[in-house]
């Protein structure tokens, strides 16, 4: 699976979660644009914030990762509404840090168990 195919059941499964939804009749559409602003805002935003927090991320053993993630899965929310009309919304911060949850949990099984391919296994 591509990480495009990985975003975008990463986004499919993020919309089950209460306070996020996509509305209109674009879903599809909805999700890849969300995906992409998503993965803007990782490459530009997050390590600028994970930079000035990780006094923060190191005092907390990680889990303000999970606050940062859910800021920049808001952040992508009110850009798809307000820049490009997508309707992909997230109701409130705690929608947006269960989703951020969601979102790494889905990653971090893609990654360990189904992207696994016959060169990533571990030679005895």
């Amino acid at each position: 699976m591509t990480s495009t195919g990985r975003m975008i059941l990463s986004w499919l499964i993020t919309a089950a979660v209460p306070g996020i939804s996509v509305s209109g009749s674009e879903g599809l559409a909805a999700v890849l644009v969300m995906a992409a602003i998503l993965g803007v805002l990782n490459v530009l935003v997050k390590p600028v914030l994970s930079f000035l927090s990780c006094g923060l991320i190191v005092l907390t053993m990680g889990l303000f990762l999970i606050v940062i993630n859910a800021l920049s899965l808001w952040l992508a929310s009110w850009i798809a509404q307000n820049w490009f009309s997508i309707g992909f919304v997230v109701d409130g911060f705690w929608p947006a840090v269960w989703g951020s949850i969601v979102v790494s949990l889905v990653s971090f099984f893609l990654s360990t168990v189904l992207l696994k391919g016959p060169g990533d296994r571990q030679r005895a």
